[in-house]
């Protein structure tokens, strides 16, 4: 039986791999669960599926948890903060950890449980492009491996012979990233400044939490996918095409150089991806309904529209500087994403915001742990200063 620790499990990614272990409870048990704040959702998790470890990123409500799980008869030891996330990642009844804990909060975590030799199930895709090569030589160093949890990533990874991660695999030429183009695909350029955060969330096709929702309505989604998946895949500048596909029913393509391209189809849902990396090599049933493809219809394909959605331009920059730039890049996003998300932004300064401390912190090398944090540091100090000296849009 193979142990589970789930780092965000109260979040979407979180809640869809309980669903998938749930119906396993022959192959899998859940050794560990952290959560950022939400005490009665995680209780309610412990009091399901019993783990030997709870944690709460943020202290508050800790000690209400620890005698809620003494009132229910649970022997679940609780811990907080940084160190309770890095436990729970190493714990040692962990074979697989689930790393699904949004932004750069999930970075230290993701790489404790990469150099414990636990299987990495990478649904933070922040933490990669964060750390870059730090990332994957602790994989390499640790040797439990990662499989990426993002549905496009997954696709890639289904569609490619087996391999270390950072590798590029042979013939490959390319590989072409899938974007839905979220819910302002068709909505005109100049109406873009007044939407709404409510609007931004409301995804066409996922569920998924806000700032992820919000990331894809920029199509900043995608450009952090592009940056991971040349660092997952090894493929250099131009080996990783964006291309929008409405109905999100291809989920990515690997494209050969003897001309064959393979695809990874099925319903949007992401439990399909947890499930095969939570088996694999195996397979297992996940839930997910089955692909009807005489119910599909036409399915579309369009180049994305780069001066609408620029966050996805600034990525591919960022890509090509490598270094801390990625880092900046994302800092400067996340801070920028929680002021819209907090009325205190429009939705076009996102972008705006995210270029400006691009321009002031055009980044360095990315030789160590330390590095990383700094210019995360940086950056997220540059986005605060521009944004309350109204360096973009206010909502």
């Amino acid at each position: 039986m193979r142990g589970i620790a789930i780092l965000g499990s109260t979040g979407s990614i979180g809640r869809s791999t309980l669903d998938v272990v749930a119906r396993h409870p022959e192959r899998f048990r859940v050794v560990a669960l952290a959560a950022r704040g939400r005490r009665e959702a995680l209780l309610e998790q412990c009091r399901r599926f019993r783990p030997e470890l709870a944690v709460l990123a943020e202290p508050e409500g800790a000690g209400e948890l620890a005698a809620a799980l003494r009132a229910a008869g649970l022997a679940t030891q609780v811990a907080t903060g940084e160190d309770g996330l890095v436990a729970a990642a190493t714990h040692p009844g962990a074979d697989a950890v689930m790393a699904a804990i949004v932004g750069a909060a999930g970075l230290a975590s993701t790489l404790a449980a990469a150099r414990a030799g636990r299987r990495v199930l990478l649904a933070n895709k922040e933490a990669l492009v964060m750390s870059g090569r730090l990332l994957l030589e602790a994989v390499a160093a640790g040797g439990g491996g990662l499989i990426p949890i993002d549905s496009e990533h997954n696709a890639i990874f289904q569609c490619l012979p087996a391999g270390p991660a950072g590798a590029r695999a042979p013939g490959v030429r390319r590989v072409w990233l899938t974007a839905s183009g979220g819910p302002f695909l068709r909505v005109p350029a100049e109406r873009l400044a007044a939407v709404t955060p409510d609007e931004a969330c409301a995804h066409p096709r996922w569920s998924m939490g806000r700032k992820i929702s919000v990331d894809s309505a920029t199509l900043m989604n995608k450009g952090l996918e592009l940056i991971e998946a040349q660092l997952l895949f090894g493929l250099a500048d131009g080996g990783v095409e964006v291309v929008v596909h409405p109905e999100s029913i291809v989920h990515s393509l690997v494209e050969y150089v003897d001309g064959s391209t393979l695809a990874q189809l099925g319903n949007p849902d992401m439990r399909t991806p947890i499930a095969f990396a939570l088996a694999w090599p195996e397979r297992i049933e996940s839930g997910v309904e089955s692909l009807d493809l005489l119910r599909l219809g036409s399915l579309r394909f369009e180049a994305p529209d780069r001066r609408k959605f620029p966050c996805l331009g600034l990525a591919e920059a960022a890509a090509r500087s490598g270094g801390t730039a990625p880092a900046v890049l994302n800092a400067a996003n996340e801070v920028a994403v929680a002021a819209f998300l907090e009325g205190r932004l429009n939705f076009t300064a996102i972008a705006a915001v995210i270029e400006r401390v691009l321009g002031r912190l055009p980044g360095g090398p990315a030789a160590s742990l330390g590095d990383v944090l700094a210019a995360d540091a940086d950056a997220r100090r540059a986005a605060v200063d521009l944004i309350g000296a109204g360096g973009g849009g206010r909502g």
